[in-house]
């Protein structure tokens, strides 16, 4: 795979069955079971209800990765912003740029909607993520603390 090889859009309905794979992957990565039918259904929604914007990393046709931003407002900032929620490559496709690649198309989508920023959580030891994110311009936060309460 060469980097000029690669397209990175926004995807469709027609992209579902290239995307729930690889959906269903990126949450075995985070430790759940594979499911890819509940995969493909929750996919399948985001985008018949357009309550997300996922954009997929093709190689030539094959979809080789994705990120899915969620939109959210600022009340600080006044202003729009996106959580780019999940950033997923395929074994095969890693080392090739592609999570790069996505996240600069993510922040081209971010600044073409209008949103002051992107945000993002990972795990503390996902510090392959990490590097890339600082690599790309992404600035940890030092000033807040993150918390959870499960429903």
């Amino acid at each position: 795979m060469q980097a000029s090889d690669l397209q990175i859009r926004e995807a469709t309905s027609a992209d579902l069955e290239r995307i729930a794979p690889l959906f269903d992957a990126y949450r075995e990565f985070y430790r759940q079971a594979s499911d890819l039918p509940r995969a493909r259904s929750f996919v399948r929604a985001r985008l018949d209800r357009e309550d997300s914007v996922i954009l997929v990393a093709l190689d030539q046709s094959e979809a080789v990765g994705f990120t899915q931003l969620y939109p959210s407002f600022s009340s600080v900032s006044m202003a729009r912003i996106f959580i780019l929620n999940d950033l997923f490559v395929s074994p095969e496709a890693r080392s090739n740029g592609v999570g790069s690649a996505l996240l600069a198309a993510a922040a081209d989508f971010g600044r073409q909607a209008g949103a002051c920023r992107l945000a993002l959580t990972t795990e503390t030891t996902n510090t392959v993520a990490q590097s890339v994110y600082e690599r790309m311009g992404w600035v940890r936060d030092t000033a807040f603390h993150t918390y959870e309460l499960t429903l």
